[in-house]
């Protein structure tokens, strides 16, 4: 049980990382769904499909949209082994599921946290039962679609043992909701011999606010894959999420970000290596283009046997921009095997000279070399995702 007092108390507690905002500046988000049965003539559409959301549904297990803060849209495909609801749903039909709640996130951890259990938050809630491996990505879809409100939201994703499951979940802003906040707390519980790659693409308004806070706990002989996108502007984003492992289990964070002016980005990720003989990466590959870009990873060794590397890599376009890495390694027994790279720097002038004596001129000497430098930043996905993270890569503004 909460000490409901503590979490209370909590509201006053700023994040550990990132600018502090103002909670009281933003109206409650609506919590009245608008049902959308049809994606494809939703005036959503386009918000949708830039973050991987695809509106036509094919190729996908299942969808759900969220609209402020109450589900719009949920179908799955026939299927066995496969829950798809919001929370609130889940917590009538499971009993049991508002004691599993919490483990994996502290509400007491900041103010968003505590907001987000106070207000017993809504979200979705995706299950995988045990011994089922969905063939076909599911799909999620938050969207911000009132200004000066706030967005809170609880999701939970359980993939049982010997089960599982892609997700691919897209965060958006419509374009009259650019001053908003988004708080999105995400616990991700993977059983025994089970794999979840939950891939994750944003993209706000230049004034939001954007505070996720993601905990997951993987089971033994278990594989997660965390991948986070953002290539264009947001307010202000902060984001440092954490995996505990068991014995034998792995974890990847593969991070990509562009800071554009005005932009204040701080993200990471953080393992816990708990287990025998369980393994970490954390990569991370950043571009500030007058914005800020922090950079962070932290890596935690518990347990014998341990192996795990941290690389951040940044660079830095433009004066009045910033670029910072974190890297942290921590052990606790002797035999692990921890390593950590960390560059920040510029393109090299003599890779821009020799693109030129091959015919382009320097602005497209240098957005070819920015645009290679992200698109092998990410290996692993899902060959239609990677698809659209290369056209993304292709629209995105790097200076041409």
């Amino acid at each position: 049980m909460q000490d409901h007092q503590a979490v209370k108390d909590a509201l006053s507690r700023k994040g550990a990382f990132g600018a502090d905002i103002d909670l009281d500046r933003f109206d409650e988000g609506s919590k009245e769904s608008v049902v959308i049965d049809d994606l494809e003539s939703s005036d959503y559409k386009k918000y949708m499909e830039r973050v991987g959301v695809v509106a036509d549904e094919m190729d996908r297990a299942g969808t759900l949209l969220f609209i402020d803060n109450a589900p719009s849209h949920c179908s799955t495909k026939p299927q066995e082994g496969l829950e798809m609801m919001s929370l609130q749903q889940a917590l009538k039909a499971h009993d049991g599921l508002r004691d599993y709640m919490w483990k994996a996130v502290d509400p007491t951890k900041d103010k968003y946290t505590a907001k987000s259990f106070l207000e017993d938050a809504d979200g979705y809630f995706i299950r995988v039962k045990a011994g089922h491996h969905i063939k076909a990505p599911v799909q999620t879809c938050m969207m911000l679609n009132t200004d000066k409100s706030i967005q809170n939201v609880h999701n939970i994703v359980i993939v049982e043992d010997d089960a599982s499951l892609e997700m691919i979940t897209g965060c958006s802003t419509s374009h009259h909701a650019d001053d908003a906040l988004h708080v999105g707390v995400s616990e991700i519980y993977i059983g025994d011999n089970a794999a979840l790659t939950f891939s994750m693409i944003h993209s706000w308004g230049k004034q939001t606010g954007v505070r996720p806070r993601t905990g997951t706990i993987v089971g033994k002989n278990s594989a997660y894959t965390n991948n986070y996108v953002i290539l264009n502007p947001v307010g202000t984003l902060q984001s440092f999420p954490s995996a505990t492992l068991g014995e034998g289990s792995s974890a990847l964070y593969n991070t990509m970000c562009i800071a554009h002016e005005g932009s204040d980005i701080d993200t990471g990720g953080m393992v816990y290596l708990n287990g025998k003989r369980s393994n970490a990466q954390i990569m991370s590959r950043s571009i500030s283009m007058g914005g800020r870009m922090c950079a962070r990873g932290r890596l935690i060794g518990n347990a014998p046997e341990v192996k795990a590397h941290l690389e951040c890599r940044s660079i830095i376009m433009k004066d009045g921009g910033s670029t910072s890495a974190v890297p942290e390694l921590e052990a606790h027994v002797a035999d692990v095997e921890m390593t950590h790279e960390a560059a920040v720097g510029k393109i090299a002038q003599d890779q821009i000279e020799y693109l030129m004596s091959r015919g382009l001129d320097e602005d497209q000497a240098v957005s070819m070399i920015v645009r290679g430098f992200l698109s092998g930043s990410i290996n692993g996905l899902p060959q239609e995702l990677q698809n659209q993270l290369n056209d993304a890569i292709a629209k995105a503004n790097l200076g041409d």
